[in-house]
C-alpha cells in the first residue's frame, strides 16, 4: 500500500469558503461572495469564543507591577484571564504566590483599594480596551504578575491566509461556516447545516475539554 508520506493539509480561507458553498448547493462566484464569507467567518469566531472553543489561543504572559498602581491595560485581543500567580524574587530565588480572581461587585465592595502589600486577588475587568486590576496595591515596583490569558484568534482578513486552528477543527470550521452562508444564501438547507454544524462543534469542544487539563490550569511555578 503506497502511503503520501505526507502531513501538511492547510486550506487556506478561500478553500474553507468554497468548501462552505458547495455544502449549501452553490457556487462562489463574485468578490462580493467571497466578502460576505469572510464577515461570516469573522462573527463565528466570535461566537466560538463566546462558547469557549479556542482554548488554543492561550498565551502566558508576565506585567511588572508598579507600586502605587492597581490597574493594568491589556491588549484588545484579550478575552479572558485563566489564573494568575505574584512572583517575587528575593536573593535570586523565585516565589509564586496564588492570586484569587474576584468579581466586579467583590472588587467594587473593597473599602480601600489603596491599601498597600503583595497582591493576593484580582479581576479582569472585560471593557473595550481590558485591564486587570488587583488588590492590594502592589508594595513595591518589583514583583511581577504571571497569568496565562485567553486570546482571540487572528482573523480571515486576506483570502490566500491560513486559519490560526488546529486540523482537528476543520470539521467543524467547514460545518459552521456552511450554516452562516445557508442563513443568507441557501435558507432551504440551514436547518440541515445547522444539526451538521452543532454535532461537529460538540465533538470540537468535547476534544478541546479532553486537552484542556494542562492547558487552561497550568502549573505556573518555577516558570
Amino acid at each position: 500500500m503506497a502511503l503520501s508520506g505526507s502531513t501538511n493539509f492547510e486550506p487556506n480561507v478561500t478553500e474553507f469558503i468554497e468548501e462552505a458553498f458547495e455544502r449549501c448547493g452553490i457556487e462562489l462566484r463574485t468578490g462580493y461572495d467571497l466578502k460576505t464569507a469572510k464577515r461570516s467567518i469573522n462573527i463565528m469566531l466570535a461566537e466560538w469564543a463566546n462558547r469557549g472553543l479556542n482554548q488554543w489561543t492561550i498565551e502566558q504572559t508576565t506585567q511588572t507591577v508598579t507600586e502605587g498602581t492597581n490597574s493594568y491595560s491589556l491588549n484588545t485581543n484579550v478575552i479572558d484571564i485563566l489564573d494568575m500567580v505574584v512572583r517575587r524574587t528575593t536573593n535570586s530565588v523565585n516565589t509564586d504566590t496564588n492570586m484569587s480572581r474576584i468579581s466586579r461587585s467583590e472588587y467594587l465592595n473593597i473599602p480601600n483599594k489603596d491599601t498597600k502589600a503583595r497582591p493576593n486577588q484580582f479581576f479582569f475587568d472585560k471593557q473595550t480596551t481590558p485591564a486587570i486590576k488587583i488588590y492590594p496595591t502592589p508594595e513595591n515596583s518589583t514583583d511581577i504578575l504571571v497569568f496565562n490569558k485567553l486570546v482571540r484568534m487572528d482573523d480571515a482578513d486576506t483570502a490566500t491566509n491560513t486559519m490560526d486552528l488546529p486540523f482537528r477543527f476543520y470539521p467543524c470550521f467547514a460545518a459552521g461556516l456552511a450554516y452562516y452562508i445557508s442563513i443568507k444564501r441557501a435558507p432551504q438547507r440551514t436547518a440541515e447545516l445547522k444539526a451538521i454544524y452543532e454535532e461537529e462543534f460538540r465533538r470540537a469542544a468535547d476534544q478541546d475539554e479532553d486537552r484542556a487539563s494542562f492547558r487552561i490550569r497550568p502549573h505556573l511555578r518555577g516558570v
